[in-house]
């Protein structure tokens, strides 16, 4: 995949984990589309267009880390391969269930959308702490 190779080429130009850089590049990369249309209903700037702007970055959200997750924990049971993914697994459920959450409230606010933002520094922040603080892998 020729993502996975400039991510991996990337980390070892820059030092940087490939986990970090591909947790920071690859959802813009393979979710454009998305944010962008999410941008032009935002940009409207009513109640109803904001609304579905973040309910859309919420499903996007939610069905690719679901999926993600599930095809990986999958192929982990099935092929018996080597666990090695504790404290991201942890990270990625723990957003899901916040997300799961926050889905539903009929109005999204300015305090929602940032409270989903921060979603994303939190949770590579907890993976960080999940991995040098508490040893996990």
């Amino acid at each position: 995949d020729p993502l996975v190779d400039v991510i991996d080429e990337l980390g070892d130009l820059t030092g940087i984990s490939d986990f970090y850089l591909a947790f920071l590049l690859a959802p813009m990369v393979t979710n454009g589309s998305e944010l962008i249309a999410s941008y032009r209903f935002a940009q409207k700037k009513t109640k109803n267009s904001i609304t579905n702007s973040l309910q859309q970055l919420y499903g996007a959200a939610i069905m690719n880390n679901t999926m993600t997750l599930g095809v990986f924990l999958l192929l982990i049971a099935v092929q018996g391969l080597y666990w090695d993914y504790s404290a991201e697994s942890i990270a990625i459920v723990f957003v899901q269930v916040v997300l799961f959450g926050l889905c539903f409230t009929k109005v999204m606010t300015v305090a929602s959308g940032f409270a989903v933002l921060m979603l994303y520094p939190i949770c590579l922040v907890g993976v960080y702490i999940l991995e040098s603080g508490l040893g996990m892998s």
